[in-house]
């Protein structure tokens, strides 16, 4: 039997990192070096006593901050009721769950499956998609994350390393252009954009995959890893239209730009287009493991009784604060609040861009806003956006980055955030700017 060697409790950030090196892997990359102790609102404090402020959310998973009130109460008197039953019976907090999700949710999706993570709601989607429809082709964007377990990991294509020694891979998935102004082949044109991605997919369905075998489309309706792109609002109507001539399925990836993170519920709303199967997670618990496929009753009902399962899905901590979470979003305007100090943060960098030659574009909506550096020659500067997170990490806030070229800073905080939150995490990241490309 091994011995674990017994440390004494230490506020030494090195020492906790010593001590995962040994026996933690070291697959699962960390943006910052920073041991945390504890969280609150939206401040991280590690270890050893300073405080952050977190524009990072988890990765879009803390919308309401860290630690609220009213979702940490629901989760702890779920505790003292049930702590886990999986399928040997039913649970309330998940039926009411359902019943929530199923009223916001957009035209006809009213009935969910629940499972753990995003990846985990992403292979679900489409295992109904191909249930439902007999068909085995999914096609999936260029620049998309979708998840890293295989069949989420077929669809993603962010970045090759993703993929190495993995392959291969799940068959009969194809990839096609995101709608991407900034990075356009045929120029920064919005129509010009949509009729290069069209095309694209016109002629693979014409050369490649007959469409009568393709299941579904999957997309971001904003893309999230692949550089917080906002396509040009004629994209989702069109890419819906092409799955009704088809008769192909639409499968909106929502874990990342769903639960208010772009100023609506859900990113599709903003273009008024309903897909077939909707995925959620990330934000949907406020930092407990929860994702969901949300469908139509008319595909929900074809998925036979054990044709697909989770043991932890649906758990019911879990669904207690994804209730409680609701309830916060309602009475808080939440959604507002991200619409209001999005624009705000938006309308602030593109002034901050008009001086500062190395931000090419500034893009985003609601409180998921990405900027996207350049160097002198218009090429992508992942060494800038490097300094510029240093510095801001330096200065007590922490920032993401994403895109194929890791060239894109993303801002992601709380959707609850105040004024003199946003005040401050403004301050600091144009004082990097000033300090590194000023």
């Amino acid at each position: 039997m091994k011995l674990v060697k017994e440390f004494p409790d230490s506020d030494s950030q090195e020492e906790w990192l010593a001590r995962e090196r040994a026996h933690l892997s070291q697959v699962l990359y960390r943006y910052t070096p920073l041991v945390i102790d504890h969280a609150q609102g939206s401040y991280l404090y590690t270890v050893d006593g300073r405080r952050y402020l977190d524009f990072a959310s988890g990765i879009g998973v803390t919308n309401l901050g860290h630690g609220h009130p009213e979702v940490v109460k629901a989760a702890h008197e779920q505790l003292d009721k049930l702590m886990h039953i999986s399928v040997v019976a039913h649970h309330q907090p998940a039926i009411e769950l359902a019943e929530r999700i199923a009223a916001l949710a957009p035209g006809n999706l009213d009935k969910v499956f629940f499972s753990n993570s995003g990846a985990e709601a992403v292979e679900g989607a489409i295992k109904l998609a191909r249930y439902t429809t007999g068909r085995p082709g999914l096609i999936a964007f260029q620049g998309a994350f979708h998840g890293r377990t295989y069949g989420a990991l077929s669809l993603t294509a962010s970045k090759g390393y993703y993929r190495e020694r993995y392959e291969p891979l799940l068959p009969a998935v194809y990839h096609v252009p995101y709608p991407y102004p900034y990075r356009n082949p045929t120029g920064p044109d919005e129509a010009a954009t949509l009729d290069y991605v069209f095309t694209f997919i016109d002629e693979m369905l014409d050369t490649r995959v007959p469409p009568k075998n393709v299941a579904a489309f999957i997309v971001e309706p904003v893309l999230g890893e692949g550089g917080y792109v906002v396509p040009p609002p004629a994209f989702m109507p069109r890419l819906r239209a092409l799955c009704d001539r088809h008769g192909i399925l639409l499968i909106a990836d929502e874990v990342q730009s769903g639960y208010g993170r772009t100023g609506k519920m859900f990113a599709s709303e903003h273009t008024g287009v309903v897909p077939d199967i909707m995925t959620l997670a990330k934000s949907i618990a406020s930092g407990l493991p929860l994702s969901a496929v949300v469908a139509t009753s008319k595909l929900m009902d074809q998925w036979e009784p054990a044709a697909h399962g989770s043991t932890f899905g649906g758990n019911p901590v879990s669904c207690a604060a994804a209730i409680a979470t609701l309830d916060v979003f309602a009475r808080e305007h939440v959604l507002a609040n991200a619409t209001e100090k999005g624009a705000q943060l938006v309308s602030r960098l593109r002034e901050l861009q008009r001086r500062t030659p190395a931000i090419g574009e500034v893009r985003g909506l609601g409180l998921m806003i990405g900027i996207e550096l350049v160097t002198q020659e218009g090429t992508p500067d992942k060494d800038l956006q490097k300094k510029i997170r240093k510095v801001c990490l330096d200065s007590g806030m922490v920032v993401l980055s994403c895109g194929p070229h890791d060239n894109v800073l993303r801002l992601v905080p709380p959707l609850n955030i105040s004024q003199a939150e946003l005040d401050e995490g403004w301050e600091t990241l144009s004082g990097a700017f000033q300090e590194v490309a000023g």
